[in-house]
């Protein structure tokens, strides 16, 4: 088959590799039919992230058709269209009986395209595939579906639920790439007084009020207003960086809670002689995928308006074309690229 191969910092090829066999009892082995291009896919090829390996195929985002399965999957048969978890959960350790999958002790956890080869193929094998995909009903669009492998359910648990966003809070959205577009989005389900997102490209913005948010600008005013007045109630951070981080310590409210949903690839500093005083909360997480099957009826129903989150499609034989627009997203517009299997 053809594949993303990663080898090394700054070097990825679409290379003919061997098809994935079982390899496991619990494992299917699942025909990608729309994956993704996502921002810790640049982080991985930057070299940010050493544990990932030259050879691997890269990809942890997947809808599909199921074409194997072992001995040990029960909830699977092929010809079942699915959804593949970014994250992998075993079932049966305790945090995985917590429904805390990203945490799972049994092989479990951030496996595809990190530890193990990822979606970015023509085929990819699933390990624990009982617990780690989801039916995709026919109904919903293979572009919104793939957004439920990750995108979705983290902006949902890291930013929202981890944040306790509540009515009536004032929410700071930091980012707005598909992660934070997407928090803005499920945010309104919580009924906040006002969401305000911040980001240096005006066309994110844009699309941030078009995700729902009540007011979208670069830091500024607006921000200071909220610094030398009541403060946020809850702040995401959703770009990542550094500077991100310090912006969020210094618009949350005293008592206010800051949700990080980036991935920082650089060094952080936490500048407590400035925030213990303020009672302030700061959450991480590692994604369990554990909402998914409540955010698929959200999507079913109309609920959460992710549409204006792809913005490109591409074959999925173009995938190194989608790297170069993705990875150019501030000029080129690029939010969530589809690629697809002809």
């Amino acid at each position: 088959m053809r594949a993303v191969v990663y080898h090394g910092p700054g070097r990825i090829s679409w290379d003919t590799v061997t098809d994935p066999a079982i390899e496991d009892p619990a494992d299917a082995v699942v025909r990608v039919g729309t994956t993704t291009v996502c921002g810790t896919d640049l982080q991985i090829l930057r070299g940010d992230l050493p544990e990932v390996k030259a050879g691997t195929v890269l990809g942890h985002e997947a809808v599909g058709e199921v074409v194997e399965v072992g001995p040990d999957v029960h909830h699977l048969r092929p010809g079942n269209q699915v959804i593949v978890s970014s994250v992998s959960a075993c079932g049966h350790c305790r945090p995985c009986h917590d429904r805390l999958f990203g945490q799972c002790r049994g092989g479990g956890g951030w496996l595809l395209g990190n530890l193990i080869d990822g979606t970015q193929a023509e085929f990819v094998r699933v390990p624990f595939a009982d617990h780690s995909t989801h039916r995709w009903p026919p109904t919903l669009p293979p572009d919104e579906a793939v957004l439920l492998s990750e995108v979705l359910p983290t902006a949902y648990e890291v930013g929202v639920r981890n944040g306790e966003v509540g009515p009536g809070d004032t929410v700071v959205v930091v980012g707005a790439d598909p992660v934070g577009l997407a928090t803005v989005a499920i945010a309104r389900l919580y009924s906040p007084r006002r969401i305000i997102a911040v980001d240096l490209s005006d066309a994110r913005l844009e699309t941030a009020l078009r995700m729902g948010a009540d007011a979208a600008d670069m830091p500024g005013r607006m921000i200071a207003d909220l610094y030398d007045g009541p403060g946020a109630d809850v702040v995401v951070e959703a770009s990542g960086e550094p500077e991100g981080f310090v912006l969020c310590t210094r618009v949350v409210r005293t008592g206010g809670h800051i949700a990080v949903i980036g991935t920082p690839g650089r060094p952080v500093t936490l500048h407590l002689e400035s925030l213990w005083r303020k009672n302030v909360t700061i959450s991480t997480g590692q994604v369990d995928t554990s909402s998914t099957p409540w955010l698929l009826e959200l999507l079913r129903f109309g609920r959460l308006p992710v549409s204006p989150l792809v913005t490109h499609t591409f074959a999925l034989d173009r995938v190194l074309d989608a790297y170069e627009v993705f990875s150019h997203g501030a000029a080129s517009g690029a939010l969530k690229i589809a690629l697809r299997r002809a």
